[in-house]
């Protein structure tokens, strides 16, 4: 008997298999995985259950652990990344240290992959379980890093979320720095007149705003500045701040969150897209600033304004038409452009609108804004994903914009127009530095990546770095200050303790055997580790878990805890049913 089956054979372990109401026992068969598991080395109890984080298989767990004093858990269910917080509560609260739990992701690694083999599904999964098992026998007990924490937060961009999000971090009791790129506060907010739903003034709402901030003492505000440094980690970040530009004043602020609500920025067509670059075709934002600068009917280069036609999804939704464009929809522009379109027919009954789109999505109760608009005479025009508008030059100067029209029948119409708006995209903003000196991760649509949309919605992979606002995407201000005020109490619970938890599972460095080579540090994107006296030292609250120090260090002197080299060789000789040599 090896070392780590005979640890193994000396540990109570429970196993739970998740059925994820069908996501799972779909495709595989886990009544066969039980059977197959129960008998391994250190099993006490394997069960199963229809939803494994459900409050009443919680419970079940928790008397599990009390009653066979387990000392081990192993939960087979979907990605560590939705429920490991959830199961390690779970351990903490019936007495067993949190982190001798393992999670097993059986869904996205198992049923949902191999849909069309069931047997070989049930294998897989049977193998996956199997490693989780081994792995949780070489598992120790292990105590949070605990950090203390300096009671004051930045937030990095002084639009309308950054600015609602230094207003609710004052508000509850914590300092705050705001920091803004430029010369004022307010984002693209700011320069709008009149904002869906309401009709509440922008310009106004931020006047307010900022009123507010001046009227508390424990925010300071920097505008025309921007962050250059930052050092320390959760809790206790040392932030380098330059105000007025290159050159220009730096100073240092103590904080311990970081709140990011960098905003977004508007797309911007190409000379020739839908015919831009033609004097008549305007982006949405710039119809939106005529329409607030008129006092009656809107007129354009001296001419009363009759036609106007809205060509929907200019930068987004584009993948049909465009390959390498914006895959994803901009959520806030159908209603924007319905609000717009009631504004100029309230001014002027008169006036013939015309939209043209993929598909309207006025979700919600912006669903009224839709109706509203077409109550006052806006013409609807559905299009074909890959047939988008034309939009070309009359020689008596007018604009002739053609479209086939699917809810006529595929009709191809052509509709004489004054104006036409491009209904523009957001799209994520450059901050290169910003991203990198951070270490905010970025989706696939190019905006930051949030860990879950549902269950940590602004938290980011950085421990105390939250991100809000339309940095993570698409949204309107209602949304984005909702998603500020999630940041602001994250940080607030973590902030006002005075003291914050940090997962151990961090790298750790044997002294003996490490010769001071230096390889790990470059391996670093957190610049966790440093040398001292020829040695490889690891700071505990910089140091991430990635593990990518592990496999470079020559000399083996760098292991991770809870993935040591032992757990995970376990953890293959599972998955493959026997010890690798």
């Amino acid at each position: 008997m090896t070392g780590s089956s005979a640890a193994a054979n000396a540990r109570r372990i429970g196993v739970y298999v998740c059925h994820c109401g069908g996501n799972i026992s779909d495709y595989v068969d886990v009544d066969r995985v039980i059977a197959a598991v129960e008998h391994e080395p250190g099993v006490v109890v394997a069960r199963q259950a229809m939803f494994a984080c459900s409050d009443a298989t919680q419970g079940d767990i928790e008397r599990d652990i009390r009653e066979l004093e387990l000392d081990g858990l192993v939960v087979a269910s979907c990605s560590p990344k939705l429920h490991v917080t959830t199961f390690r509560g779970v351990a903490r609260r019936a007495g067993l240290n949190p982190y001798e739990y393992s999670q097993v992701n059986i869904r996205e690694q198992a049923s949902w992959i191999h849909t069309a083999d069931a047997e070989g599904t049930t294998e897989k999964a049977i193998a996956l379980v199997r490693g989780g098992i081994a792995k949780t026998g070489l598992t120790e007990p292990l105590e949070p890093i605990v950090v203390e924490t300096t009671q004051k937060a930045l937030v990095v961009g002084g639009g309308i979320a950054g600015m609602r999000a230094a207003i609710g971090l004052a508000d509850l009791g914590l300092g705050v720095f705001l920091v803004e790129r430029a010369a004022a506060l307010g984002g693209h907010v700011r320069g709008i007149g009149a904002m869906y739903p309401n009709g509440r003034d922008g310009g106004r709402l931020i006047d307010e705003l900022a009123a507010s901030i001046k009227a508390r003492p424990s925010i300071s505000v920097f505008t025309g500045a921007e962050v250059i440094e930052k050092s320390g980690s959760f809790g206790k970040f040392s932030v380098g701040l330059r105000v007025g530009g290159p050159g220009s004043e730096t100073l240092t602020v103590e904080v311990g969150s970081i709140v990011v609500t960098t905003g977004f920025e508007t797309y911007e067509p190409e000379v020739g897209e839908y015919g831009y670059g033609i004097d008549g075709v305007v982006t949405l934002p710039e119809f939106k600033a005529m329409l607030d600068a008129s006092a009656g009917p809107l007129r354009h280069a001296g001419r009363p304004v009759h036609d106007v036609a809205y060509v929907y999804c200019v930068g987004s939704r584009e993948t049909p038409t465009k390959p390498d464009g914006n895959a994803y929809c901009s959520r806030y522009c159908c209603a924007a452009t319905a609000f717009a379109s009631i504004q100029l027919g309230e001014a002027d009954p008169g006036v013939r609108q015309y939209h043209l789109h993929r598909d309207v999505r006025t979700f919600g109760k912006y669903e009224l804004l839709y109706e509203r608009s077409r109550d006052l005479g806006s013409i609807y025009l559905k299009f074909p994903d890959a047939e988008p508008p034309e939009v070309a030059l009359e020689p008596d100067g007018r604009l002739l914009v053609t479209v086939r029209d699917l809810l006529t029948g595929g009709e191809r119409v052509a509709i004489p127009a004054d104006l036409v708006v491009l209904v523009t995209a957001m799209v994520p903003r450059s901050n290169t530095e910003l991203t990198g000196l951070l270490k905010l991760p970025i989706g696939r649509d190019g905006f930051y990546n949030e860990i879950h949309p549902k269950l940590r919605p602004v938290e980011t992979t950085v421990d105390g770095v939250y991100i809000a606002g339309a940095c993570q995407g698409p949204r309107n201000s209602s949304e984005s200050v909702a998603s500020a005020l999630a940041a602001v109490t994250q940080s607030a619970v973590i902030l006002k303790k005075g003291y914050a938890e940090l997962d151990p599972l961090v790298a750790t460095v044997d002294a003996v055997a490490c010769d001071g080579c230096g390889k790990c540090l470059d391996a670093c994107p957190y610049g966790a580790i440093e040398l001292s006296a020829g040695v490889a030292t690891i700071s505990e609250t910089a140091c991430k878990g990635c593990g990518g120090c592990v496999p470079l260090c020559p000399t083996d002197a760098i292991d991770l805890r809870g993935y040591t080299n032992d757990q995970i060789t376990a953890l293959i000789d599972g998955l493959v049913g026997e010890a690798v040599a």
